[in-house]
């Protein structure tokens, strides 16, 4: 007999599409904040990216306190549905207060105001709202296919949210005149687009009963237990867990990797001598995500599991984006953009099963300890989304204002060049190469078999 179904196709899109709302936070920030900052505000790259690295400091913390506090909480919509409907509001209001900053107060000024919004946004809101986010994928269904169905669907609308948003702000900003105040247009009006997008989300699914979620054996005598573990004693569930240290340590260098190449405005306006490539360099990595996306959950039945099926992918992926350097320096844009394809396909599969693999992470600490801690051990999704990301776009920071980047001037120095072929090229090959040898160890589910065995042997 097959594993109990919990959700209806409108179920799984309406959760998935909640991902348009973290994205057009997300993309924007990762792909244009720096440029914005440098280019038309006028500040220091590299003062920015310090700035960055220290709003992360703030953000490791909150993350895991932020996944505790679902756990804990108890209402009529469920554990995280509250958290991720409330926490976008204040999401979409930091994003626009950063392309707010105003050009009449002090560049200090100027510098305190991005810090205090980025942090609140970071360290905050979009913690609250994305963990609330991920989390759902182990609250609303115990079916581990429909949650690689809702993970690949999930990033599809990220994938395509982010090629949208990386193909038409440039050119939106232009069509708004412009400056500063088109991009405080363009801000509002995604913020506008999240908003409405997460609350849709919201109302789409429905949280399981704890009595539902509760495994049969030792559920009930356990349960009490989620209710009243403090936050020490969630971290000491975390770091005892070599799988989730793992999937952390990899989804950390995923959103490095994506922030180097959210880099690629730079790559595009002064190797490439052409911004407008940076939306043709999206559709040829999200259009293969997607497509790869699309088979995900087909496959990971076919291989009977995620290990193999991850770690193939990522190897196929570290290949392409080897490919991407050899291109590069050939000065073939087609041959990057058909190497760059190649290595998105690869990495799909980890994109469209992570949820899938951090509920089986999840797994494994109840299995060993009785505790149920999918709030906290989804924290490694924002922490990694923001930690990566954040480091990602930090070091980008510094390496422009190490090479003697200049911001607005029409020609940049060799050595801004010659950084540029570094960020955009060897940086995600490296991150990739990181990631696969992560992935060889990262074998979860045998791990969750070999246990079940030992609890239930064989007659």
């Amino acid at each position: 007999m097959g594993e109990k179904t919990y959700l209806k196709w409108h179920n799984k899109i309406g959760y998935g599409s909640g991902d348009i709302a973290g994205n057009v936070v997300y993309a924007l920030l990762s792909a244009f904040v720096m440029i914005f900052l440098t280019d038309t505000v006028g500040l220091n790259a590299g003062i920015v990216g310090t700035l960055i690295a220290v709003s992360k400091l703030f953000d490791g913390v909150s993350d895991i306190f932020f996944g505790s506090l679902i756990d804990k909480t108890h209402s009529r919509m469920g554990k995280a549905r509250p958290w991720m409907l409330y926490g976008y509001f204040g999401c979409a209001a930091c994003l626009v207060a950063i392309f707010v900053i105003p050009a009449d107060i002090s560049q200090f000024a100027q510098y305190a105001w991005f810090f205090i919004a980025y942090t609140l946004l970071n360290a905050g809101f979009y913690t609250a709202n994305n963990i609330a986010y991920s989390a759902l994928t182990a609250l609303i269904t115990k079916n581990n296919h429909e949650r690689v169905q809702m993970g690949s669907i999930r990033f599809m609308f990220a994938f395509g949210t982010s090629m949208l948003i990386q193909t038409i702000t440039v050119g939106c900003v232009a069509y708004f005149g412009g400056g500063a105040s088109a991009w405080r247009t363009v801000a509002v009006i995604y913020a506008i687009v999240g908003v409405i997008s997460n609350t849709l989300s919201v109302w789409s699914v429905k949280e399981l009963p704890p009595e539902e979620l509760a495994d049969k054996e030792g559920g009930q005598k356990n349960q009490g237990k989620e209710e009243t573990y403090r936050l020490s004693q969630a971290f000491g569930l975390l770091v005892h867990n070599k799988y989730y240290l793992m999937i952390c340590g990899a989804y950390i260098l995923m959103q490095i990797y994506s922030a180097t190449l959210n880099m690629g405005i730079y790559f595009m306006t002064y190797v490439l001598k052409n911004a407008n490539l940076l939306g043709v360099f999206s559709w040829a990595i999200n259009i293969p995500m997607i497509v790869g996306l699309l088979f995900t959950p087909a496959l990971v039945a076919r291989w009977k599991g995620m290990y193999r099926l991850n770690l193939y992918g990522y190897a196929l992926g570290t290949i392409g984006r080897l490919g991407v350097v050899a291109a590069g320096y050939m000065g073939s844009v087609p041959l990057m953009l058909v190497c760059t394809a190649v290595a998105a396909m690869g990495m799909s599969p980890l994109q469209g099963d992570m949820n899938a693999l951090i509920a089986t992470c999840s797994e494994y600490t109840f299995l060993k300890t009785g505790r149920r801690v999918d709030g906290t051990m989804y924290s490694c999704t924002s922490l990694g989304t923001k930690l990566g990301g954040g480091i990602g776009t930090a070091v980008a920071g510094w390496l422009l204002a190490y090479s003697g980047y200049v911001g607005g001037a029409p020609e940049q120095s060799a050595s801004c060049i010659n950084m540029l072929h570094i960020m955009y090229l060897w940086l995600p090959m490296i991150f990739n190469l990181l990631i696969t040898l992560i992935l060889t160890r990262l074998n979860v589910e045998k791990a969750n078999e070999e246990l079940r065995a030992k609890a239930c042997p064989a007659r």
